[in-house]
């Protein structure tokens, strides 16, 4: 039994052997071929890229923030007396020119009262011309000793105590007209009403007397706030000439409506509020423009651009060739010898799809611009298209 087992033993052993001998001399031509062929390396082919060459330009630079409108002469049109509302003589939310009748008050007793001042004041003139003949009967009489001085005294204190009394007389009829005047109310300036706070018949008195508003359209106010932060950063480009203000400042105010369209008339800032506001932290300005066709309404939100401003030698590239690395934004560019490169920058400002290079770039370099995310530096490429920077938004 045991001779059995050693007998199939060495069997197996000597197949195992004969297996490996067989598959070691079956590896030496792989080896040998191995050996004789390296392996080759397929050279890349230069990526096609498009680029932009750096071109330094005077950039118009324009800053934009949220406004709102408001009427530049906005006036409470109030009962100035106490009595009965006759008529309402105007179509609400219309627009009314200067001296347009907008409420008539019941002018009766006004009329009464004005009557009696009258009369009042034709008694004293009577009286004063009564004193004044005393007063003249009275002087050469006192000259001869015929009357005492206490009668010329007399007659003198009545003639200036009744013509103290006719200037009163004057003034209480003025008056009396004056309060008749107020029965008709008036629109003081041209503009758009609003709708009639007292109904025909209503009593008017101190503590009702609102009748309703009147708001010039033209020209129209625009308020719009600049943070710290901003007019900060702003001062702090224009000392380092990084931008150049217009000359005293006189920025030109461009309204943008809701649907997007400019207005057509340009406004011009003619307010600034001398302090910060303590509640957002922003100085409040207010821009003044021409609204002849009366298409601006009070209250309305626009965007406010600010125009005027230039950025000097400002570097300018399309937004889709900046790239972002740990590091920060970088450039992939085109050296003199057609490899391509990195370039570590400091963006500025965003222009609509472009950017200003803040720093990192000079004149003459080629940017590339499309074709460069299978890039890495050093790899040659070959340029497909090159333009020129210009300037403006796109």
């Amino acid at each position: 039994m045991n001779e059995s087992r050693s007998l199939v033993g060495r069997r197996a052993g000597k197949a195992r052997r004969y297996v490996i001998a067989s598959c070691a001399f079956a590896c030496l031509p792989l080896a040998a071929a191995c050996e004789k062929e390296p392996p080759k390396t397929v050279a890349r082919p230069p990526a096609e890229v498009t680029v932009l060459k750096v071109e330094p330009k005077d950039l118009p630079v324009s800053f934009e923030y949220v406004g709102r409108t408001l009427s530049s002469h906005q006036v409470d049109i109030r009962a100035r007396v106490s009595g009965f509302l006759d008529k309402r003589v105007y179509e609400e939310g219309s627009i009314v020119e200067e001296g347009k009748v907008l409420f008539l008050m019941d002018q009766k007793p006004f009329v009464a009262q004005v009557n009696a001042a009258a009369a009042a004041l034709e008694r004293q003139k009577a009286a004063h011309e009564t004193a004044r003949l005393n007063l003249e009967r009275t002087k050469p009489l006192a000259a001869l000793n015929a009357l005492s001085q206490k009668d010329l005294d007399d007659a003198t204190g009545f003639f200036d105590t009744t013509g103290a009394l006719v200037e009163q007389a004057k003034a209480q009829l003025e008056t009396a007209q004056i309060d008749l005047s107020y029965c008709t109310i008036a629109s003081p300036l041209k503009g758009i009403t609003s709708d009639a706070k007292q109904q025909d018949g209503a009593y008017v008195n101190p503590l009702n007397s609102l009748l309703t508003t009147v708001a010039a359209l033209d020209p129209m106010w625009v308020e719009f706030s600049i943070s710290e932060n901003e007019l900060s950063r702003y001062r702090g480009q224009a000392e380092k000439g990084q931008i150049r203000s217009p000359s005293d400042l006189n920025f030109e105010i461009e309204i943008i409506l809701l649907d997007g369209s400019v207005f057509p008339h340009v406004g011009h800032i003619t307010y600034v509020t001398p302090s910060f506001s303590e509640l957002t932290g922003t100085f409040n300005f207010r821009a003044t423009v021409e609204n002849p066709k009366l298409d601006l309404r009070p209250n309305q939100y626009v965007r406010v651009r600010l125009k005027g401003a230039v950025r000097p030698n400002a570097i300018l590239v399309p937004q889709r060739a900046v790239r972002q690395d740990a590091k920060g934004n970088l450039l992939f560019l085109v050296n003199k010898e057609g490899k391509a490169e990195i370039r570590p920058v400091i963006l500025g400002d965003f222009m609509g799809s472009e950017v200003v290079i803040a720093s990192g770039l000079k004149a003459g370099d080629v940017v590339i611009v499309d074709g460069g995310l299978t890039v890495r530096p050093g790899d040659p490429v070959q340029v497909k298209a090159a333009s020129a920077s210009a300037p403006g938004d796109k």
